[in-house]
């Protein structure tokens, strides 16, 4: 194992592992684009075979606690592997761990097929029996492993972008995750709603097939050897806090951006049910995809004009926003009132993912970033499956129950007006207030102001050495 460098002055980017000489910046931005769209299929066809699943089985079953449990699971099984993720992308090329990740998720599909294929379909849609459950469980870690691409991705930014640009291309980042919510909701609800699951699954496999196929294609020569590291073992807890706890505030960023997942797994188990309620199966995928049109806004506008001087400062007012936003779009049971509200809120989304990602591109070296970044998405994805295991049945059970029968719709009726989803309403306001409140108190504390002032003086610095910079680093201009 090679020595890493000094905690005391690291180098962002190790100058024996990367070289941005190669080629000039358009040729980087280029190969960039080449990798963007690449993720953006896989995560497309990921997506796709993870929502129909959702949306079949609660047009199937009706029951919330069966979305639940797979949603929650879903982001359960991120946060565990996302260390073990973050490990490997440290340790090993960033295109080497995409490429691995597109051929795990196929194998892993195929068989989630060979499960569906050979199951009648009344055992496969009794929740009592275990076939259902392997099925999706199979299909689940092909989704989950597929993640390892989006871990790898964050990293070469830092690689192929300038450092005043990855503002930029994070927002390109979030426009390709908008995307992907954008055409999935089209046709998981449509192919769902007139193929069945069968003919989806095949489709899902024969994309996923094409994604590897044209990352066997690209190159980077930017990156000629992977970054020394002391990275180890496949789980390297240990290197992990470690990587975190080296960069003062950095805990205090991840604890921030993990606000929105809090909320996040309420709208997880909820949202689907809710839009589903209000329309059909097909229709509800449709009008999905309108609103998350929005998506492509905020990241189009984050790679248009960055997130300001202060990125901590745009994520905290835009959790607040999303928080506003949540609880009030469901307050009366109008399909206008949930699309326009879904629109918004998506468009918010971005400038919170961009904001901690740029922050640790700019503060965490290279040789560190994978499990920096693997850590902060364990840490941000253990809350939603929380929130979502125990609002699922609490809703089922009782909640929405309350609001439909006679008493609970006539206290509801003033604050969230009257129909068969106010109990779900009432879940989506207490969400939202809860992260209005969370983003203010996080504004007043030191931590706050502390990652403030090390973002800026990193950028400052990047400044300094832009107008003064070494005959060799102008060489590599």
């Amino acid at each position: 194992m090679e020595d890493q460098p000094t905690d005391d002055a690291p180098a962002l980017v190790d100058p024996s592992a990367v070289d941005a000489s190669v080629r000039p910046a358009a040729d980087r931005h280029r190969t960039f684009a080449g990798i963007l769209g690449n993720t953006a299929l896989a995560n497309v066809t990921t997506s796709y075979l993870w929502f129909s699943i959702t949306f079949w089985i609660y047009d199937e079953t009706r029951n919330v606690i069966a979305t639940g449990v797979i949603g929650g699971a879903f982001m359960l099984l991120i946060a565990v592997t996302s260390i073990s993720f973050g490990t490997f992308v440290d340790r090993f090329r960033k295109l080497s761990v995409m490429k691995f990740a597109g051929a795990f998720t196929l194998v892993m599909f195929t068989l989630s097929a060979f499960v569906f294929f050979m199951t009648p379909e009344a055992s496969m849609l009794d929740l009592t029996q275990p076939w259902f459950w392997l099925f999706s469980i199979i299909a689940l870690i092909g989704a989950v492993v597929e993640n390892m691409r989006n871990v790898a991705l964050s990293t070469t930014v830092t690689i192929l972008i300038d450092p005043d640009r990855r503002a930029n291309a994070n927002g390109y980042v979030g426009m390709v995750q908008g995307l992907a919510f954008m055409v999935t909701s089209v046709f998981s609800g449509l192919s769902v709603g007139f193929l069945g699951m069968g003919p989806t699954i095949i489709i899902a496999i024969a994309a996923t097939a094409v994604a590897l196929a044209h990352l066997l294609f690209l190159r980077m020569p930017e990156e000629l050897r992977p970054a020394a590291t002391d990275a180890h073992g496949a789980f390297d807890l240990k290197g992990s806090w470690t990587a975190v706890v080296a960069i003062p505030g950095l805990i205090a960023l991840i604890v921030f951006s993990t606000f929105n997942n809090l909320v996040g797994g309420v709208y997880m188990a909820l949202m689907d049910p809710y839009g589903i309620e209000l329309f059909t199966v097909q229709w509800w995928g449709v009008w999905f995809a309108l609103a998350s049109t929005g998506f492509l806004l905020g990241g189009a506008l984050i790679a248009k004009f960055g997130l300001g001087r202060n990125p901590l400062r745009t994520m905290l007012f835009a959790v607040m926003l999303m928080g506003a936003l949540g609880a009030a779009f469901t307050t009366r049971e109008w399909g206008w009132l949930y699309l326009v509200g879904i629109w918004l809120y998506m468009a918010v989304v971005p400038a919170i993912e961009a904001a901690e990602q740029t922050i640790i591109q700019r503060v965490v070296p290279l040789e560190r970033q994978g499990r920096v970044f693997g850590f902060a998405g364990a840490f941000e994805a253990a809350a939603a499956p929380i929130t979502a295991f125990l609002v699922a049945p609490i809703a089922q059970a009782w909640i929405i129950p309350y609001a439909r029968g006679a008493d609970g719709a006539k206290a509801l009726e003033p604050l969230l007006g009257s129909g068969d989803a106010r109990g779900i309403a009432l879940i989506f306001l207490i969400a939202g207030a809860v992260m209005i409140v969370a983003a203010a108190v996080a504004f007043m504390t030191p931590v706050y102001r502390k990652v403030s002032a090390i973002y800026a003086a990193e950028a400052s610095a990047a400044i300094d050495s832009r107008e003064s910079p070494d005959p060799d680093a102008a060489s590599a201009r």
